[in-house]
């Protein structure tokens, strides 16, 4: 009699340079790169939106940030959702009707239908993120999961530029319109890529729907103070991070710069740095320590924020780059601490809060930010964000006494 093989475990998951972590990298690496295109391809579109149908920047940012609230909130149901139809349905169904409602978004007349078909993409899209997160920490083998989070977050911020530059440069040519239907067919394409591609989950196991069961299981990550912090530093980052990002644009809009929409887009060519950056803090991390490597990216991301405070281009654009470097090594350092902390029952409701946290900081502070830049100028906007860098590096600190990472 053939004996049986041994049930999955992350033991024996998927070993980096195989063919299944080619196929799940690749496949991921797709998902990133159109989630990111699809959410953030409006951004340079904000001053645009402002003038278009008359609205005050911080009304104008909106546009993102209620795409980022919604999708915060929904990410806490999109765990127990792929915990009861599987990790891979739930990511394609996400990326398709996401694309589909962007392509919606680009006929519609009015400033609140607008503004409504970005919140329900927001809910949708929130199927994607979590879930390509826990697909990782359970089918990786503990050896390759840095690598693989590290190749999605690349895949993120190769898509998150793109979006934004495509979509800032084609404005200067094309109604702003006709780029946002091209960001919305090659969302289709993502997924249809990934339903073709992307292995069916090994390690998953299937829970039943039972609203007390996904309450309880959203809980378990709350009691742990170690994922707690994780969950601050996905709040503090990336609410810094889009912050500058979401109005550096209205900023070199105006003198002393004057500079056209499609010069001001290729500063999100910096995202170029992001998938450097998330792709090689793996490696280092091994040598060096999940804490100490991320304290190393939050510093150069603290310089680079300084460094836009300067009226020279010559000096804002090798800021914003080093504050993209540094953000995505920070980022992807927490998002493979997450997966390597979460309990087994609870990788994907960890995902979700960490995520949660993320773009909740991304539609908080990325909307207030506008009301700061209208009172206190651009070097009121750097103190905020400096101060949330500051703070970001006293949790690093705490997290690292607690799991000597």
């Amino acid at each position: 009699m053939t004996a049986s093989p041994p049930p999955f475990s992350a033991m024996t998951g998927i070993q980096t340079g195989s063919p299944a972590f080619r196929r799940v990298s690749l496949a991921l690496f797709a998902a990133g790169f159109s989630t990111f295109a699809l959410l953030y391809h409006v951004q340079p579109l904000l001053p645009l939106l402002a003038d278009g149908f008359g609205v005050a920047p911080a009304e104008a940012a909106l546009a993102l940030s209620l795409a980022t609230g919604f999708l915060s909130v929904s990410l806490l149901l999109s765990g127990a959702l792929a915990d009861i139809f599987g990790r891979k349905p739930v990511m394609v169904a996400s990326l398709a009707v996401s694309a589909l409602l962007t392509l919606l978004t680009a006929i519609i007349p009015s400033w609140h239908g607008l503004l409504l078909a970005r919140a329900l993409f927001g809910v949708t899209l929130a199927g994607l993120p979590a879930v390509a997160m826990a697909y990782l920490g359970e089918e990786m083998h503990p050896s390759a999961l840095d690598r693989a989070m590290g190749l999605y977050i690349a895949g993120s911020a190769m898509g998150g530029m793109a979006g934004r530059l495509v979509t800032g440069v084609v404005v200067d040519f094309l109604p702003w319109q006709a780029a946002t239907i091209g960001i919305g067919l090659m969302g289709l394409l993502a997924a249809f890529a990934v339903w073709r591609s992307l292995p069916v989950s090994a390690g998953f196991v299937r829970r039943p729907a039972r609203p007390g069961l996904m309450l309880t299981a959203l809980a378990v990550p709350l009691r742990r103070p170690d994922l707690r912090l994780l969950f601050a530093q996905g709040f503090l980052l990336m609410g810094g991070f889009i912050t500058i990002f979401n109005y550096m644009g209205f900023r070199l809009l105006l003198p002393p710069f004057d500079l056209p929409q499609s010069v001001v887009a290729l500063i999100f060519s910096a995202y170029l740095l992001g998938m450097g950056s998330s792709s090689t803090v793996g490696r280092l991390t091994v040598r060096w320590g999940r804490a100490l490597v991320m304290v190393g990216a939050v510093l150069i991301m603290t310089v680079g924020v300084a460094l836009t405070l300067a009226d020279t281009l010559y000096t804002i654009v090798p800021g914003i780059g080093l504050m993209t470097f540094g953000f995505f090594g920070a980022h992807s350092i927490a998002s493979g601490w997450v997966g390597a902390l979460a309990p087994a029952t609870g990788k994907a409701q960890s995902s979700s809060l960490y995520l949660f946290s993320y773009y909740m900081g991304s539609s908080l502070v990325g909307a207030g930010g506008g009301v700061i830049w209208g009172a206190w100028g651009w070097g009121g906007l750097v103190a905020v964000v400096g101060l949330m860098l500051i703070l970001s590096l006293f949790a690093i600190a705490a997290l690292s006494r607690m799991t000597r990472g």
